[in-house]
């Protein structure tokens, strides 16, 4: 049991996930990270939070499984008393062109994505209402806003980010819960790591590609300092969708 305030980060062991993690144990919060199966990567995310000097955990459960979820937040609130941030981050890619798409494909993105937000951010916005307070950050994500080639699945998802991030936000603010998402554009990071990055960078106005910090500012932004901003997205993309 802490009076320190505690944040949630889903998918927080590599990647923008882990960024987001240390940007909050930064700001001075404990933080718990939900992974999926890479163990040694999560302790590691744990370890360099606790070294910051903030207690940390590291939590394996099925974000896209109801009951998993559900379980595990309990748990946390009995370990750590409140949450007071929660970053939706974890995800997923499957790409293909739609027309071979296989079903696989596009449920297992929408569960990830898209559902898991829903089966996570419940059980804690129950918890954030008790406290009367409250910050929830969804990563949404250019694809979601101009849609993408090759990414039905992904962009779908992500464009429901877009309108949970606004219909929650008008749910929630009467109790003092603030609920934004952030869009990333192309981020150097496992996820993109296989991509044409000179193609890319040739789009991009300001010629590079984005590193998960960037994304983990915003987010520590809209979760920490934004008193007064709910129910928007921000875009973190080097002028992509300009």
């Amino acid at each position: 049991m802490t009076d320190k305030k505690v944040a949630l980060v889903t998918g927080g062991s590599r990647g923008i996930g882990k960024a987001c993690a240390l940007e909050l144990a930064r700001a001075g919060y404990d933080v718990i990270i939900n992974y999926a199966g890479n163990e040694e990567a999560a302790n590691k995310t744990v370890k360099e939070i606790k070294a910051l000097g903030q207690n940390a955990a590291a939590k394996k459960f099925d974000v896209s499984n109801k009951e998993t979820a559900e379980t595990a937040i309990n748990e946390i609130l009995a370990e750590f008393g409140r949450i007071d941030v929660l970053v939706n981050n974890a995800g997923i890619t499957r790409d293909n062109l739609f027309m071979r798409m296989k079903d696989e494909e596009w449920l297992s993105v929408i569960n990830t994505n898209l559902n898991s937000a829903y089966f996570v951010t419940q059980p804690v916005s129950k918890i954030m209402i008790k406290q009367r307070s409250g910050s929830i950050v969804n990563m949404a994500s250019v694809s979601g806003i101009y849609g993408n080639a090759g990414q039905a699945n992904y962009s779908a998802a992500k464009a429901g980010m877009v309108g949970f991030t606004k219909a929650l936000a008008k749910e929630l603010a009467s109790r003092n819960i603030r609920v934004n998402a952030v869009a990333p554009g192309f981020i150097q990071t496992d996820m993109t790591k296989d991509l044409p990055v000179d193609k890319i960078v040739e789009r991009i106005p300001l010629k590079t590609l984005g590193q998960p910090e960037d994304i983990a500012k915003t987010v520590k932004f809209l979760a920490v300092d934004a008193n007064y901003i709910t129910g928007q997205v921000i875009g973190v993309d080097g002028g992509l969708v300009i």
